[in-house]
């Protein structure tokens, strides 16, 4: 299944070019046009799925499996100082292409490359209806 106006089932089909770090009959692993750092990384599967709620659990483990070869070869090859593997579900959550994708973002020490929040607190009240509600 794809979607001939989703980019990234375009470039995960590789009609339109990629510079392609490993592809197999699932996913095609690619360096992003517009990176955050050197070596900014994308999974793509090869199916369109929009969010990771959409996605067989199985694949949403052998995505993350390579998120992990790809965060392993970024520190073994640029020596970065660490690594953030990143996916966003939603516009909300700063989704922009809805096709799932994973990033996977080298980090060197004094980069200019910002992932973060300000951290909120978790009131007792909330706490109790989360565990309650949101349990698995």
């Amino acid at each position: 299944m794809s979607d001939q106006n989703c980019i990234f089932c375009r470039i995960a089909a590789g009609e339109i070019p990629s510079a392609t770090l490993f592809e197999d009959e699932k996913f095609r692993v690619i360096l992003d046009v517009g990176p955050a750092a050197k070596g900014h990384t994308l999974i793509l599967p090869k199916k369109h799925y929009a969010n990771i709620m959409e996605m067989p659990p199985e694949l949403v483990g052998e995505a993350f499996r390579l998120a992990k070869k790809a965060a392993e070869k970024q520190a073994e090859v640029l020596g970065c100082d660490g690594v953030n593997v990143l996916q966003n579900n939603g516009e909300a959550a700063g989704q922009t292409v809805f096709h799932f994708h994973i990033h996977v973002i080298p980090r060197f020490k004094g980069d200019k490359v910002s992932v973060g929040w300000k951290p909120g607190t978790l009131s007792d009240a909330d706490k109790e209806e989360l565990i309650q509600s949101l349990s698995l």
